[in-house]
């Protein structure tokens, strides 16, 4: 049998006597002979000389050049599934941020406004009593309460007021899940191959990571949305665009005024790393149990139904945990937001806060925040496993 040489993506060399190795090099375009001609294998030039091999002068040994093969490379197909992989995260990202910021948009109007100094607080008279008996009025300053929040934006502002912000809100919820989950899974994957797979370590540098890049592409549209949040108007008046919310920003801070409260953010992203460590940590568990616990195909529907259910439980419960612990950045990221105010830093702002008001108004909304975080983001992340589901088929 003669040696024969597969020019192309693959090739190999076989000797008279068996099998031959692997070689594992490629050669340049033009280098190749005709397909189809022979080349004697010796210490001169020709495809053996090119390849860098040195054939002994011997019968029977020749170089048959054949087509290379239809086969797309095992490089290629990884390319392709990595492509397919980064777009289905993108897709499905922005669809479970859309979805969940449609649903609790309310919740989130009456969350920033308890979260700025200029709306949360309003004065009321107190009766007081002196020493001597005798009464006096003495005005004082009240936070009021998420429902007393929400009567007051009803009456004085009507029920579109519940709704401020959608428009900003839904333009950049989208890219910024879409960009957040790809990072988040690409990285992941990324360091899998370094560290121990769906470890701790990959999780929270995955989380961290993701968070930074979502973070910096996104912060403007989510300033936008938090002015056009605390733009509070009686009935009647005509509110603020938010193309007039872009011009006054631009007018007053310029290009960094759109960039303010943008190191509380990254201060968050300690929240997001807690919040996916937990998650990925329940989501394994319900798949252990879920491998582990055998059943029929007839109950496939209810296999189903009870992993939708199991993933909305640990979003749920994986962000409680982590928004109790981190949620002051979120009141000083609001009032960095605040057109005109007094807060420039956020250490700054940090101090002011607990020397003007004390530390509970760290927490003031946290109430409201996970009445609507809790279900904006088992509906996020559900929905975002739903579609990566359907979409891999």
């Amino acid at each position: 049998m003669a040696a024969s040489v597969y020019i192309g993506p693959r090739f190999a060399l076989e000797e008279a006597s068996g099998p031959g190795r692997s070689v594992p090099w490629k050669l340049p375009v033009a280098a190749y002979p005709r397909l189809g001609e022979e080349a004697e294998g010796g210490g001169g030039g020709g495809v053996a000389s090119s390849l860098g091999l040195r054939l002994p002068r011997s019968a029977g040994r020749r170089l048959i050049l054949s087509p290379p093969s239809p086969r797309v490379s095992s490089w290629d197909e990884h390319e392709k599934m990595n492509q397919k992989d980064t777009f289905v995260h993108l897709f499905a990202g922005g669809c479970g941020g859309t979805v969940g910021a449609i649903l609790t948009c309310p919740l989130e109007v009456v969350k920033t406004r308890l979260q700025s100094s200029s709306v949360t607080l309003y004065i009321s008279e107190v009766q007081l009593n002196t020493v001597n008996g005798a009464s006096v009025n003495r005005v004082t300053r009240v936070s009021p309460g998420p429902l007393h929040c929400l009567k007051m934006i009803l009456q004085k502002e009507g029920p579109r007021s519940l709704f401020r912000g959608l428009g900003p809100n839904l333009v950049g919820v989208a890219p910024s899940r879409a960009i957040y989950f790809a990072a988040y899974s690409n990285c992941k994957e990324m360091l899998n191959n370094i560290f121990e797979p769906e470890s701790t370590k990959v999780h929270m540098t995955s989380a961290g990571v993701a968070g930074f890049t979502a973070i910096t592409a996104t912060n403007p549209i989510w300033l936008i949305k938090t002015r056009l949040q605390l733009d509070a108007r009686n009935r009647g008046e005509k509110r603020m665009s938010a193309f007039e919310c872009v011009r006054r920003v631009y007018q007053t801070d310029g290009i960094k005024g759109f960039y303010r409260g943008m190191s509380a953010s990254y201060a968050g992203i300690s929240e997001t790393v807690i919040h996916f460590v937990i998650y990925e940590s329940i989501k394994r568990r319900l798949l252990e149990y879920k491998s582990a616990s055998a059943m029929d195909e007839e109950d496939e529907t209810v296999k189903e139904a009870s992993d939708f259910v199991g993933m909305m439980m640990a979003a749920a419960t994986s962000k409680t945990c982590a928004t109790s612990i981190a949620y002051p950045h979120e009141v000083v990221r609001t009032r960095l937001r605040e057109e005109g105010t007094k807060y420039r830093s956020f250490f700054q702002t940090l101090s002011l806060l607990v020397r003007e008001e004390g530390y509970n108004a760290l927490y003031r909304g946290l109430t409201t925040h996970l009445i609507r975080q809790i279900p904006n983001t088992a509906i996020m992340m559900s929905t975002y496993e739903v579609v990566v589901y359907l979409l891999n088929g």
